[in-house]
């Protein structure tokens, strides 16, 4: 993939027209003073006259070499007139300034973010992963380096963006990625999702790296790169598929209840780090969370990375915890003031 971004080399036929007319006005302003010895006042009004064919009458007579001169200067300054002209004009008709100057914009917004996520890849999956992530408040820079999609970005003036190719460097420095808390990976090919990764890991060793794999192969290279989590769209929606004929009912609960918030019923994930001292080492059964706030404990995860579904009231609670509730904010809302 190669980098493509808005900069020097997309104004680079602005800077030629603007470069060619300064070269006519100064050639067409020297001849006229030295071979009619207008003021350069004189001299600039008749380059200008002159070059853009307006037809205005000389401010003085000309000479014979200063009529020849003035021919010469019209057949060779037509068609630079008309490229400059042409050329500014399409680069306001068509947006690419206005792109420009957005693109800066964005890239100043960019600059200040810290803790936020990156997402490489605006397709299927990518567009998926970056609706949730806003949908739970999280900042979002978008990776691409297609030029149709990044117009599509565009169209939304929230979105963050860079245009350019995440194998590289300089892409995503300019993501912020040392200030990024994670970063997804939803490119449709898997060489390009490794290389990703690796870049990625080699300059944020702390990082949370998800990865969209294909292959079944994949998952292993991608995990050795340095990805956290692999997932597979494939193997997913298969699964799902299955369960949709064997088990239909739980994954309509799962999907409209849960994952969609019916009703604006949700799963939040709360750390117990700053948990209140009068909770800590109790059982959930001591808490009575549940008749309290409204909200459900579904599930914790333990210091030691093990997962506990439905706990049961005698489990108990440490500090390093991470615990999994079910509500609707409200609910959720008084389960943290309750807490902390």
């Amino acid at each position: 993939m190669k980098s493509k971004s808005l900069g020097k080399e997309n104004f680079k036929p602005i800077y030629v027209a603007i470069s060619l007319l300064v070269l006519i006005v100064l050639i067409g302003v020297s001849g006229f003073m030295i071979i009619e010895q207008f003021s350069f006042n004189d001299a600039f009004f008749m380059t200008i006259i002159t070059i853009s064919t307006v037809g205005f009458r000389e401010v003085e007579p000309l000479s014979s070499l200063g009529q020849f001169f003035t021919a010469f200067l019209i057949v060779i300054s037509f068609g630079i007139f008309a490229y400059a002209v042409t050329t500014l004009t399409r680069y306001i008709v068509d947006g690419v300034l206005r792109n420009y100057l957005k693109d800066n914009k964005v890239k100043t917004k960019i600059e200040k973010l810290s803790n936020h996520v990156i997402v490489v890849g605006y397709g299927r999956n990518g567009k998926q992963a970056i609706e949730e992530l806003k949908r739970h408040k999280f900042p979002v820079v978008i990776v691409d380096n297609k030029e149709s999609i990044i117009e599509t970005i565009r169209e939304n003036p929230d979105n963050l963006y860079i245009q350019g190719d995440a194998i590289e460097d300089e892409t995503l420095i300019n993501a912020k990625i040392d200030k990024a808390r994670a970063l997804i990976t939803a490119l449709p090919n898997d060489a390009d999702n490794l290389f990703v990764v690796l870049t990625a890991r080699a300059m944020n060793p702390d990082i949370t790296i998800i990865s969209r794999a294909s292959n079944f192969n994949t998952d292993k290279k991608l995990r050795s790169a340095g990805a956290t989590n692999v997932i597979m769209p494939d193997k997913i929606g298969g699964q799902r598929m299955a369960k949709l004929v064997a088990q239909p009912d739980i994954i309509d609960f799962i999907e409209y209840i849960m994952l969609r918030e019916s009703d604006g019923i949700h799963i939040e994930e709360i750390s117990c780090k700053n948990l209140s001292s009068n909770f800590v080492e109790k059982t959930i059964g001591d808490w009575s969370i549940r008749a309290e706030t409204g909200a459900n404990i579904i599930g914790i995860k333990t210091s030691d990375n093990k997962y506990i579904v439905n706990p049961a009231p005698t489990e108990k609670i440490s500090n390093d915890d991470q615990l999994f509730v079910l509500g609707n904010p409200t609910q959720i809302e008084n389960l943290k003031k309750v807490l902390f």
